[in-house]
């Protein structure tokens, strides 16, 4: 199937391609009687920090007694009934996705949250969706060769907001639907995504105001506060809202402190390209350690080739031991990839550089990074967060899990 697309992509004209997916979204939505028309749709796009955002807010709208369903990199949620993401996708197929958003207007959810992404925009998954809000983390050079530039990446999240100022104001319960923009006021790219007509924009300034946040993370004020913002925009008390944001340990996979009682740290985090990566640098740093000791690697599959070495020369620069290992090759070598990171690594001069290790197997590599853990290191395992698979040759996916394969070693000590 994964070549077949690729042949037909390769083959047909963009223009038909684009008009293909379009219809199947519109179609979708059709089939499954329009589910986003009976509830307030809450899209949140960026570069990093979406999921965490989505993770946040829907804790925050539960807590004032509203019913919410969510659709996330992180976990799928009709109401009260949770499960992890295992397609390897955060926007997943226009039918899957019209289906889920069906599921939660069937189990009575007032409100959905949609992750939408710049890929599943461009494929139109957000097309047979119709939003009342949009929320704008950030956005910096990302996902480069799916797009082509930087440009064209950012042109791909702005279509969401366009979608939305242009969209009619939907009618929920006999009520007129406020269409509402929420941003990250302080990202550089801000103003061009609360220029749209709306009814309401609200910026959001992460660092005039802390949050006594549980979870780790300086970084997570930005996407706690915009939680916040859109709660208080859709009128729920913004003590509760505070509140509810504030007790939240952490979010799975992102952070994720993993104890099976041993005398060192581990720390499991979706971090797969050098801004997130340099973000978990400057917040384990203010935890107490000793050695860092780094599982990293990068993905395959056309997926922005140019960081692999990027990543290689930051952790080498940053961890005491690194290790190198598989993450999600789809249909290329996983050696050349690892390889690739370990170049960038070796860019770095000796005396200033991590010792480097490569391991294919990646649950061999876990282990030896949890073997050579002493009392006081930080190990990190970095690239798949709470993921449950991993992406390999021909479109397959392989069950996996980084916190489950961590578990596992730990418990063998």
């Amino acid at each position: 199937m994964g070549m077949l697309k690729r042949i037909l992509k390769a083959l047909l004209p963009k223009a038909a391609i684009g008009a293909y997916h379009y219809a199947l979204a519109v179609f979708s939505a059709f089939l499954y009687r329009q589910p986003s028309e009976k509830m307030i749709v809450i899209g949140v796009t960026g570069t990093s920090g979406k999921s965490t955002t989505c993770y946040l807010l829907a804790r925050a709208l539960e807590a004032c007694g509203a019913r919410v369903g969510m659709a996330s990199t992180i976990l799928f949620k009709v109401g009260e009934k949770e499960k992890l993401n295992d397609k390897k996708m955060t926007m997943v197929g226009r039918f899957q996705l019209q289906k889920l958003l069906r599921n939660m207007v069937d189990a009575g959810c007032t409100y959905a949250i949609v992750e939408t992404t710049s890929e599943g925009i461009v494929q139109h998954r957000h097309a047979g969706i119709h939003y009342d809000v949009c929320v704008f983390t950030n956005l910096y050079p990302e996902h480069i060769e799916s797009h082509g530039s930087f440009d064209a990446y950012k042109a791909a999240k702005l279509k969401l907001f366009a979608k939305l100022a242009c969209d009619p104001h939907k009618v929920v319960d006999g009520e007129r639907v406020e269409k509402i923009i929420v941003v990250n006021a302080e990202d550089a790219q801000a103003l061009a995504f609360s220029s749209f007509a709306v009814d309401e924009v609200v910026g959001v300034f992460p660092s005039k105001q802390m949050l006594a946040l549980k979870m780790l993370g300086v970084h997570n004020q930005s996407n706690a506060q915009l939680a916040l913002a859109v709660g208080v925009s859709l009128g729920f008390d913004p003590h509760k809202l505070e509140q509810a944001i504030c007790v939240v340990p952490g979010v799975p996979g992102r952070l994720e402190m993993i104890d099976e009682g041993q005398h060192f740290t581990v720390i499991v985090d979706y971090a797969f390209e050098p801004g997130a990566l340099t973000k978990l640098y400057d917040t384990v740093e203010s935890l107490k350690h000793k050695r860092i000791i780094h599982l990293t690697g990068s993905a395959g599959g056309g997926r922005d080739k140019a960081r692999r070495a990027k990543i290689g020369a930051l952790v080498a620069e940053r961890a005491d031991v690194m290790i190198v290992t598989n993450e999600d090759p789809y249909d290329e070598d996983p050696q050349a990839i690892m390889d690739e990171v370990a170049a960038g690594a070796k860019r770095v001069p000796s005396e200033k550089r991590a010792e480097i290790r490569l391991m294919l197997d990646r649950g061999e590599a876990i282990r030896s990074a949890i073997r050579e853990a002493r009392t006081g290191d930080l190990v990190l395992v970095t690239g798949k967060g709470s993921e449950q698979a991993i992406a390999v040759a021909g479109g397959k996916l392989a069950p996996w899990d980084d916190r489950e394969e961590v578990r596992k070693a730990l418990r063998r000590l």
